[in-house]
């Protein structure tokens, strides 16, 4: 089960100082997390990394604080989940994160960057559980678990995000037929 090898490989970590199980986490989890700071930033890679890289440290200097209530994927989230926070606040913002995606030529398709600018339109507690939900794939109670949000909330956040972009979406062409 994922969950045991995950709880082996922090026990590991946390009682013997194993870098290479902590190695093997960072390999599990690090496209989902740098996934989540993409979809916060808009696409700027190089900040996803960096926030990126952040979540991990942090993750490995508090492993003695996993306490296994939630899974490690869930605790690893809300980490990611502050880092971001904390990178917000750091830049004095109260909307958005102030990144401006960055796009190689031909990278991103006319729809990954209209998702974007999709996801630009919501707040941050709204693009953050629409990232969490529709691109991680996580359920209400975990989006909850990770923003210390009530679920009641969380759906809130969810149903204006989705509406904000299913209406976006339409207005520059995505039919939902």
């Amino acid at each position: 089960m994922n969950t045991l090898s995950d709880i082996s490989l922090v026990v590991q970590v946390a009682v013997a100082g194993n870098r290479r199980a902590f190695d093997q986490l960072v390999r599990k989890y690090q496209s989902p997390v740098r996934r989540f700071f993409l979809s916060q930033t808009l696409g700027d890679s190089q900040l996803s990394d960096d926030l990126a890289q952040d979540t991990f440290i942090k993750a490995y200097t508090s492993i003695s604080s996993f306490r296994g209530l939630a899974s490690f994927q869930t605790w690893l989230m809300r980490i990611a989940y502050n880092v971001l926070y904390d990178y917000t606040r750091s830049k004095h913002q109260t909307e958005d994160v102030d990144a401006a995606p960055q796009r190689a030529g031909g990278e991103n398709s006319s729809l990954k960057m209209d998702l974007y600018a999709a996801l630009a339109l919501l707040k941050p507690d709204e693009r953050t559980c629409i990232t969490l939900q529709l691109i991680d794939g996580y359920d209400i109670a975990a989006i909850a678990k990770i923003t210390q949000m009530k679920e009641g909330t969380v759906k809130s956040h969810l149903s204006r995000g989705k509406e904000k972009m299913a209406n976006y979406l339409k207005e520059n062409g995505y039919d939902r037929r």
